[in-house]
């Protein structure tokens, strides 16, 4: 079973009709000890924030410096504050990071629902408080650092562009502090009340089997979305856009180039809209209810979802009962980073090493043992085996672009700044039981966001919590 990163947001209602241009989630299907432990995910499943969020840089910087001229009172939440700027700063970053032609409610829909999440928020993180859960300055400088090295810019940058900008850069470690916390509270709380049992699994292996749901499918779509309120001309305007791109996938265009043009998922348009292999009982049904009589090949009539118009192919499709997943061989050159070594400075510096070994001066075996400053020297820069998901989401997005025996350009992680080589992949079956724990993970999915909301209403339903009008 070929897996690519993805992630999954519980999204409150709504958003729910977004789940497509937000992803899906993946679930961890083999339990492989990791080639080098420092690079190695997080174990425990991190849960976003439930209003869309992300921890992009510029997003933070305008979310940490927006001002407003005027301040007061919404909630008070036990003894904590929600001001009308809290609301403000929240909305404009939903605003600034939801994808074009997303489906947000009307802004003053949208500002209760964000008054609501808020409220949430600080009840939940008092809690995560009151029995001790905290987030140590360590873990916010792993965070900080990460962020610097997706934005290829260093701490020393990152603080720079901060000061210009008249930011501060405590307040923003304290922003990313609660935002971990509350991560760090979901998971432990929420998932220590869902249980799947052998009976479950069972089931659902069986309704499955029944619907024609234990099959691994290669799918990949088109998006075209429908903008909240759109009228019946726009709608069928983009009816027709979209019908129209399945008639040239059907008459012979590249489906994967039309994709990348034309989606409006950004999840999966510069993969070519593919979604990877993936067990049917993971996508929605909509989806696999339109595939399910296709040949491999061929494309699905039109679907309409809350999203938008979809346009999907089935690429692949294969038994789950021999089921497998890709396994990739790789090593690397990892250059760190320091305030003596900037990120500019390594880029050049692998970039130069890349360029030796390409031209055939030196082995890339030789150049690691030389210049990786990681504990893979010695074995000439060998991570050996990996299983999908093992490494940063940066280090593999890379290796998946690569094929055997190609180098990567220059890749920059929270570690430092790689060079990857990909040595081999293969396929590897998956055992019985990992293929129950595939089948409890997509239960444990399932079942999250109503236990959620089930978890959050009972913290709720013990605060106190005064609501208060504008002026």
């Amino acid at each position: 079973m070929h897996h690519r990163p993805g992630s999954s947001l519980p999204l409150q209602a709504p958003w729910r009709r977004l789940w497509m241009v937000a992803g899906l989630a993946l679930a961890a299907l083999c339990a492989a000890e990791p080639a080098l432990a420092q690079f190695r995910l997080g174990d425990a499943p991190a849960t976003a924030p439930r209003i869309p969020g992300t921890r992009n840089l510029s997003t933070m910087l305008k979310l940490e410096g927006s001002q407003t001229t005027a301040d007061y009172i919404l909630a008070v939440v036990n003894s904590e504050l929600i001001t009308h700027t809290d609301v403000d700063k929240r909305v404009a970053r939903i605003l600034d990071t939801a994808p074009r032609g997303s489906n947000l409610p009307p802004p003053e829909t949208l500002r209760q629902q964000v008054l609501d999440a808020l409220i949430d928020e600080k009840i939940q993180m008092q809690h995560a408080r009151s029995i001790g859960m905290n987030i140590g300055d360590a873990e916010v400088d792993d965070a900080v650092a990460n962020i610097a090295a997706q934005n290829q810019i260093s701490l020393d940058e990152l603080r720079s562009r901060m000061k210009a900008d008249g930011l501060d850069y405590e307040r923003y470690r304290n922003s990313l502090r609660e935002q971990m916390l509350l991560e760090r509270i979901r998971s432990r709380e929420v998932n220590a009340r869902i249980q799947i049992s052998d009976a479950d699994i069972d089931a659902f292996n069986a309704q499955a089997a029944a619907a024609g749901r234990d099959v691994d499918v290669h799918l990949a779509h088109i998006l075209i979305a429908v903008p909240e309120g759109a009228s019946a001309s726009q709608v069928k305007e983009l009816s027709d856009k979209a019908e129209g791109l399945r008639q040239r996938v059907i008459s012979g265009a590249n489906f994967a180039q039309l994709a990348k043009e034309f989606s409006s998922d950004p999840g999966t348009k510069d993969m070519g809209g593919s979604f990877g292999m993936r067990p049917a009982s993971r996508l929605p049904e909509l989806f696999t209810d339109a595939v399910k009589n296709l040949k491999v090949g061929e494309v699905a009539k039109l679907i309409r979802s809350g999203a938008g118009f979809h346009v999907v192919k089935l690429i692949e499709r294969e038994n789950a009962a021999k089921a497998s997943y890709t396994q990739q061989r790789a090593r690397h050159i990892l250059l760190r980073t320091s305030p003596q070594t900037s990120i500019a400075a390594a880029r050049d510096k692998i970039a130069g090493i890349r360029k030796e070994i390409v031209g055939g001066q030196s082995s890339f075996a030789q150049m690691a043992r030389q210049h990786s400053e990681d504990g893979s020297a010695t074995k000439g820069g060998d991570l050996g085996w990996s299983a999908p998901g093992q490494f940063v989401p940066e280090f593999e997005k890379a290796l998946l672009a690569l094929q055997p025996g190609q180098i990567s350009e220059p890749v920059v992680s929270r570690f430092g700044v790689h060079l990857i080589q990909l040595v081999e992949r293969r396929e590897v079956e998956l055992t019985e039981q990992q293929k129950r724990e595939a089948a409890r993970s997509v239960l444990r999915e399932q079942r999250f966001e109503s236990t959620y909301e089930d978890w959050a209403r009972e913290l709720r339903g013990a605060a106190f919590v005064e609501m208060r009008d504008a002026p």
